[in-house]
């Protein structure tokens, strides 16, 4: 039974589309029924000095005192017209704000990415070639461990080795004042953060991907290629590696909530200036508009690649479709 293309995508569209707005309504609604007075942000300690009737005159300004609904249906009003509004406590449009930042935590995340997963696959099948002899044992019980530290201890470690004690890295920032341009101190400035980034993350997918390797080498199939005479490489790298693929693909796609979450914490405690750290200012000042954008921005990112993972492990693995063509069928027996 072939599915129509229109209604497979168009299904996949109205899901992306539903969770979007759904989580819209809640961070908008979270964001402003949390505690916090917005106008600290907005006017700092001018806030302590100004009358009840000032500080009414503000928030009326600035749309507070309406009632959260209103502001929600303003603000989508607005968002559709490409009108985010204005920063609280930088005094900027916000998508400038954010274009300000952005292009350090793609570099970050980017390559924190990348490397994660070229690092991730090759110590999977490392240990996956060696089960259970000590290259094996020393890379699980090295990684577990490694893995079970939290983010920002570590972060603090190796700023207290590398950047308090030895003075070979820098402790914070992106690059130094008046090194703007200069890309080695930049890449200066991004290792002790992406070696956090890797380093967290690294061990639990390749501990995933030796795991599915496992369970492919014991298969049948394995069996019968090694009746055939086919060698353990060819068995590893010709079916094996190629059979967890589709898995691969998905365990790439739901990894970006955790990489993105980690590079946030990373990005505070390293004072590196991407959205991160912008979020955590954003969050902490009650800037709403800014908040808003942030948020929203991440939940697009998460679900549109869970969404574009779960087609792509569908083209690859035709068995995901044949298994819900037939729980369609039953159901409709039913």
């Amino acid at each position: 039974m072939k599915k129509n293309p229109f209604v497979y995508y168009g299904k996949k569209a109205l899901v992306f589309l539903l969770s979007v707005f759904i989580l819209s309504v809640a961070v908008f609604y979270i964001s402003r029924l949390a505690p916090g007075d917005p106008l600290m942000s907005y006017y700092g300690e001018r806030v302590e000095k100004m009358s009840v009737e000032e500080k009414e005159a503000a928030r009326d300004k600035l749309g507070l005192n309406d009632p959260i609904h209103i502001q929600y249906i303003r603000w989508v009003e607005n968002a559709a017209k490409g009108d985010f509004g204005i920063s609280f406590k930088y005094k900027q449009d916000v998508m400038e704000v954010i274009g300000q930042r952005i292009g350090f935590t793609l570099i970050l995340g980017g390559i924190g990415f990348v490397l994660t997963f070229v690092g991730a696959l090759l110590l999977g099948v490392l240990c996956a070639w060696y089960e259970d002899k000590w290259v094996d044992r020393i890379l699980c019980k090295g990684g577990t461990l490694l893995s079970c530290i939290p983010e920002f201890w570590l972060s603090l470690v190796l700023i207290l080795v590398f950047a308090v004690t030895l003075h070979w890295l820098p402790s914070s920032g992106a690059y130094d004042i008046g090194y703007k341009d200069d890309v080695l101190n930049r890449i200066e400035h991004l290792i002790l953060p992406l070696i956090i980034v890797v380093l967290q993350h690294l061990w639990y997918y390749a501990y995933m991907i030796r795991n599915k390797l496992l369970e492919e080498t014991r298969a049948d199939y394995v069996l019968l290629g090694k009746s055939k005479g086919l060698s353990k490489k060819e068995i590893m790298f010709k079916h094996c590696l190629r059979n967890i693929l589709p898995s691969y693909i998905s365990i790439m796609a739901i990894s970006v909530p955790h990489v993105v979450g980690g590079t946030y914490i990373v990005e505070t405690v390293f004072s590196y200036p991407g959205i991160g750290a912008l979020s955590y200012e954003s969050a902490r000042y009650h800037d709403y508009n800014l908040l808003m954008v942030l948020c929203m921005m991440t939940s697009i990112l998460v679900i549109f690649c869970n969404l574009i993972g779960q087609i792509i492990n569908e083209k690859i693995d035709p068995r995901i479709k044949a298994n819900e063509v037939v729980e369609t069928s039953e159901v409709t027996k039913v």
